[in-house]
């Protein structure tokens, strides 16, 4: 048994959820899911970001205080992760005490240790991305990723000395090859090192939302710097309950691709500067693209797309949970961009999982009501569906553990297809009631046992129903995956439940 602490990024409140931030979600929720299955203890964090510019002008355009539009537009993630089933331990506002609490103690370190002074920032500023962009690093004035004009910044502000780790920071991306992944996001975030460093704002004086400055009155934590240590607030850093020696050695960041330099370049070295290792991993997913631009509360602003057509809350009323989790988990590998649609999760349900893994539910609970009095036959030991089946878990279960949901899970529709193919050669709905067909049915049971336990992470409520259909007790996360996921332990005796289609197909002209 180990320990596993997955974090998403806290997303931003200046608007609703959508299904850009579902992705990240339920990946985080789908390994937070298979970790617990594999016994580690895990813990899984994820919140909102509520101060910085884009917040208080949200809330002054809505007519109401930061804190009541951050308390009405936080409310609005939970209910989006309460719709997809989202297993969090831990949601984290920035607007709590133990946040201000942990930022001011950390930052105090660095500022104590000696890695912050203060100057002047003159500069162009993205109130959208909430950073300082240089004439060479815009688009000719704009922001490389909304588009927008820069706005030119003039403040006194305290800098973060970055400059300073340029060389720890090559030599740590040296010695920890796998800190980063996929590879091709890894050299992306070293190639931001290898250009050379920059000392950076820390604080702003032109606003007030946002965690004071413990040794300066009249400045606040920029909110990149302020966001970036909730990792640590969740772990008790600087409180009474400190966990940070327990979890963060084991510490796992999934995000998206646009913050790669916020997390892979500017948090080590801030680690670093409190006297901490950097976090243990950082796991860079893509973009979800709709007719080949990134989701985003940009695209609605511009008319591109309604968020509540993109909501969590309408796709799931829409499809159901776990087929929307399912569709976000299997369509993209983790690390690459993808495409979102009504249409590509409506062919992913119909082929997946109606035509798939709900039709060999149902052709054999039909069938051992039919044939075997509705009691499921156990399976047999040299079935030829075995060996697959075994290759199949070895597959799934080294795919989930390398951050590969997409993986897992083909590896298991693999086994489901096997299984179809194999209940077509055998024909068991035309053979008579004995010794054979039980065997047939035995076998096909217990495939759906094991596609139960390796698919629970990403479809726990789906899982939980088929467990309950072919007649056992408990759920299919109650065990390790390692003792359950072993080919023949269906015990044969139980009573199947044929009930309603698991997964009725939705007609693609709907």
């Amino acid at each position: 048994m180990g320990r596993f602490y997955i974090t998403t990024p806290i997303y931003y409140v200046n608007d609703a959820p959508h299904v850009g931030h579902a992705y990240t979600t339920v990946n985080a929720d789908a390994l937070a899911r298979w970790h617990r299955l594999r016994g580690d203890e895990t813990k899984f964090l994820t919140g909102t970001d509520e101060h910085g510019q884009k917040v208080a002008d949200a809330a002054a355009k809505n007519g109401v205080s930061p804190q009541e539009w951050t308390d009405r537009t936080s409310a609005r993630f939970r209910e989006a992760w309460d719709a997809l089933g989202i297993s969090y331990d831990d949601f984290l506002r920035t607007t709590e005490p133990r946040h201000y609490e942990t930022v001011q103690k950390f930052l105090g370190a660095i500022y104590d240790n000696g890695y912050i002074y203060k100057d002047v920032y003159h500069g162009l500023y993205c109130v959208s991305c909430e950073d300082y962009y240089t004439l060479e690093s815009s688009d000719e004035g704009r922001c490389p990723i909304h588009a927008r004009a820069l706005t030119e910044m003039q403040e006194e502000n305290w800098f973060f000395r970055l400059s300073a780790f340029e060389d720890r920071l090559r030599d740590y991306y040296e010695h920890h090859p796998d800190f980063v992944t996929p590879e091709t996001k890894r050299n992306e975030a070293f190639s931001f090192i290898r250009g050379g460093l920059r000392d950076i704002s820390i604080t702003r004086t032109s606003i007030s939302w946002g965690v004071p400055v413990p040794w300066d009155d009249g400045h606040v934590f920029y909110v990149w710097y302020d966001a970036l240590i909730n990792y640590m607030t969740a772990i008790g850093y600087g409180r009474e309950g400190d966990e940070v020696s327990t979890w963060w050695p084991s510490s796992h960041h999934l995000i998206g691709k646009e913050i790669i330099r916020f997390h892979c370049v500017w948090w080590p070295a801030m680690c670093m500067a409190a006297g901490l290792e950097p976090p243990r991993h950082v796991q860079v997913h893509g973009w979800l693209l709709m007719g080949g631009q990134k989701l985003s509360k940009t695209m609605a602003a511009e008319g591109v797309v309604k968020l509540t057509d993109i909501a969590p809350v309408t796709l799931t009323s829409e499809f159901g949970v776990d087929p929307v989790r399912y569709y976000l988990l299997r369509e993209t590998s983790l690390g690459n961009d993808g495409e979102f649609s009504h249409e590509g999760i409506t062919t992913r349900y119909n082929t997946d999982l109606a035509n798939n893994l709900g039709n060999l539910m149902s052709r054999v609970a039909t069938v051992v009501s039919s044939k075997c009095a509705g009691v499921g036959p156990a399976p047999r030991a040299d079935s030829t569906l075995a060996p697959l089946a075994r290759t199949a878990i070895a597959d799934a279960m080294a795919a989930w553990d390398d951050f590969s949901p997409q993986g897992a899970l083909e590896a298991t529709w693999r086994l489901l297809n096997a299984t179809n193919a194999y209940l077509e050669e055998h024909a068991p709905w035309k053979m008579a009631p004995g010794p054979e067909v039980e065997a047939v049915l035995g076998d096909a049971l217990e495939v759906l046992r094991l596609v139960a336990v390796l698919v629970t992470p990403a479809m726990p409520g789906v899982c939980g129903e088929i467990w309950r259909r072919i007649g056992l007790s408990g759920a299919p996360d109650v065990a390790p995956v390692t003792e359950s996921a072993l080919w023949g332990l269906y015990p044969g005796g139980c009573s199947v439940d044929k009930g309603e289609p698991l997964f009725p197909r939705i007609r693609s002209d709907a």
